[in-house]
């Protein structure tokens, strides 16, 4: 039998679902422009040629999703809570013989501290709707506390996956095993702490991604007051100590919301077949983090695109999205 494997998320699409803001409690004050940002992502995506399916809670929802994107992104009703489809959709894996499955696994609202109706059925539902035989692993994992580069290699933080409200029955072996027999994968770099005040528990996708293989790109701490400029030291010398080659890239620097410091980064852009979509913050380090993060994709165009009430919500673009991966490349 072949083998199943992850693809990287640079793996050519057939199409992109992405999550539509839709409960006004979960985004007290920002509802509509994180509507608007999440629209403006959506448009980009598929103006570029690559097909995306948004997901719309009812028919008022739709109707405010038609309003605000292209004419170009097709919509899906679907019953779901929050948009973070990331870690709620399906991991979709290949073969090389041409066939596609889907993996899911348990969900608990982020360690019990979202629980919302839906969000343990649509990883199941969407995959059902694709077509794909999916299977569900017995314990707890998000989409987005891992991040792999194709060769085998995934990259996560001890914050999350070793946190006692996903798996306090799993030691860091376990999980490991679990990660090979479920996903694939062979070989775990395991980062530390994630962004200070990460509603997920330091998922990686908000601090580390893969941009080839074995080469992990890195926030650079900017300016005197970075929170998290201990934060990216450490996992920059994990990684290399692992001998994983580190592209930096400069960070928002310090961004508060009341006082409260939040978990911007410009590494939760979003890889699709022709398009890298950075969130911005309005931070003054914004075109600096667009352009360095275009120079790790020569065969994509890279945009930048404001996500600060997205980030509201606890999270930005990366997140809200789930790729196709195709059966070509």
């Amino acid at each position: 039998m072949t083998p199943y494997r992850f693809p990287p998320e640079w793996h050519p699409q057939d199409w992109l679902w992405i999550g539509f803001p839709h409960e006004a409690e979960e985004w007290p004050g920002f509802l509509e422009p994180a509507q608007e940002q999440i629209a403006a992502f959506a448009s980009a995506v598929a103006d570029s040629g690559q097909p995306v399916r948004l997901i719309v809670r009812d028919e008022a929802n739709a109707a405010r999703a038609r309003a605000l994107c292209s004419s170009r992104v097709t919509l899906e009703t679907r019953r779901y809570g929050d948009i973070w489809l990331r870690d709620t959709g399906p991991l979709v894996m290949l073969d090389g013989a041409g066939n596609r499955r889907a993996r899911r696994f348990g969900h608990n609202g982020w360690g019990g501290k979202y629980l919302m109706p839906g969000d343990e059925t649509i990883g199941a539902e969407l995959a059902a709707s694709a077509g794909l035989p999916v299977a569900t692993a017995g314990w707890v994992l998000e989409g987005g506390a891992l991040d792999v580069d194709g060769t085998g290699l995934v990259a996560t933080t001890e914050q999350c996956l070793l946190s006692p409200n996903r798996n306090p029955h799993l030691t860091r072996s376990d999980i490991e095993t679990r990660l090979g027999e479920d996903l694939g994968l062979t070989r775990v770099l395991w980062l530390g702490d994630g962004l200070l005040n990460d509603h997920t528990d330091g998922h990686v996708d908000n601090l580390a991604r893969f941009v080839a293989p074995n080469t992990l790109a890195l926030p650079r701490a900017t300016g005197a007051d970075d929170p998290n400029a201990a934060i990216y030291a450490d996992a920059k010398a994990r990684a290399e100590a692992a001998g994983v080659v580190v592209r930096e890239v400069p960070s928002p620097g310090r961004i508060e919301r009341d006082g409260r410091v939040e978990p911007a980064s410009y590494m939760n852009f979003a890889i699709t077949t022709r398009l890298v979509v950075v969130p911005v913050y309005g931070s003054p380090y914004d075109a600096e983090g667009v352009a360095a993060i275009a120079e790790l994709f020569p065969d994509r165009e890279t945009v930048g695109i404001l996500a600060d009430a997205v980030l509201a919500g606890g999270g930005s673009f990366h997140c809200a999205s789930q790729q196709m991966p195709s059966l070509q490349g």
